[in-house]
């Protein structure tokens, strides 16, 4: 009896598409390929992940599939957003234990992504009305909100100095520890989208002229010394980062993406994390607009020796080609998983999906666009 049922697990894999394939990611033992993109949704009161972010993690769950949380504040001037979590504050870390607790529940992998947002910030969310900080103190123009209607206003910020580089890159060691104490799997440092670790990796924003500044090297530093002290603090095992270098959103680009995207992938090697979380090339901004792009992430992932997770504008044909051709081990999903609770069944069944609704992104009720999006068994 036992012989027949290895024998169907075993039939069932080989006629899995590639995206349904199991996979070892260090100690982690993924039953599929799918992963749930990063996905800021501005639901978090005050800062303080809520009960309804219970619903909406667990509902996107499945047993072995791997789980980013949305990007998280790691301290009180990383933040740029109206209500998006933090994990500074024993009352965070306390808010999300069920959050992850639901995870784990359903046998999920979840990782929280750590962030600070550097200049994308104005004074109002700052503590006591301060500057933004950041690489620069180069003003970022008013951009359209993700919502493509409202303008964000920025105030310009102040240029960190040498000596207060220290404090940051703790901030982020500090966060790392906190989310291993709220239960998770692990964290991504996000390196992506003109934040405040693309501020100093790329040449269009850092115009330092300390360590931080100039060179390739120098502008790497600041990535790479807080992979190492987050490495120090929770083990290489647990830790993966998020890299857009590409990308030129909130006026983060680079004038060689290339060797930026490349000395990073082989620089992380030395500190063996677990994986390298890409964004492709065709996505300049963070927002899903797609352009006709003649670069390739191929040479990151061929350079880097953990596991690559490519993310950008992937649908379920290219996704499998992607794992199918090598190009990446995993493929993240942000839109299509917002929109579709149980995507990987989706995919398995290539079943329609779910339109995604733009406007509820970022919208702060606690249900419409959030947990409300139907499975496919109701949708029949």
């Amino acid at each position: 009896m036992a012989n027949s049922v290895v024998e169907t697990q075993q039939q069932q894999e080989q006629n899995a598409i590639p995206l349904l394939t199991p996979y070892k990611m260090g100690n982690f033992t993924l039953s599929h390929r799918i992963v749930m993109a990063p996905l800021t949704r501005q639901r978090s009161y005050g800062n303080v992940p809520q009960p309804h972010a219970i619903l909406y993690y667990s509902q996107r769950t499945t047993k072995g599939g791997l789980l980013i949380t949305e990007a998280t504040g790691v301290s009180d001037t990383a933040q740029g957003y109206q209500d998006t979590p933090g994990i500074w504050t024993k009352e965070q870390v306390e808010a999300w234990k069920p959050i992850v607790d639901a995870v784990h529940a359903k046998g999920g992998i979840f990782f929280c992504q750590i962030w600070h947002v550097g200049r994308v910030s104005n004074s109002g969310f700052q503590p006591k009305g301060q500057a933004p900080i950041s690489s620069t103190d180069k003003p970022l123009t008013p951009q359209h909100r993700s919502n493509g209607f409202e303008i964000a206003e920025f105030s310009p910020p102040r240029r960190l100095r040498t000596d207060e580089i220290p404090g940051i890159i703790n901030d982020f060691r500090l966060a790392a520890r906190n989310a291993m104490e709220a239960g998770f799997d692990g964290v991504e440092i996000h390196g992506a989208h003109g934040y405040l670790i693309d501020q100093f990796l790329k040449d269009e924003v850092n115009d330092r002229t300390d360590q931080y500044g100039g060179s390739l090297e120098n502008r790497c530093r600041f990535a790479l010394e807080i992979v190492e002290a987050v490495v120090n603090e929770i083990g290489a095992d647990k830790l993966g980062i998020r890299l857009s270098p590409f990308a030129d959103y909130m006026e983060s680009g680079d004038s060689n993406p290339k060797a930026l995207g490349l000395y990073m992938a082989e620089a992380l090697n030395k500190y063996g994390i677990l994986y390298c979380h890409m964004v492709e090339p065709r996505m300049r901004t963070a927002v899903g607009d797609e352009c006709v792009c003649p670069h390739s992430l191929l040479p990151m992932r061929k350079a880097f020796k953990g596991t690559f997770i490519a993310v950008g504008g992937y649908n379920r044909e290219e996704g499998n080609e992607a794992v199918a051709e090598n190009r990446a081990d995993l493929v993240a999903y942000g839109r299509f998983f917002l929109a579709n609770p149980d995507l990987p069944r989706r995919f398995e069944l290539d079943a329609p999906l779910n339109k995604y609704h733009r406007e509820t992104f970022y919208t702060s009720d606690p249900v419409v666009g959030y947990t409300d999006y139907p499975f496919l068994e109701s949708t029949e």
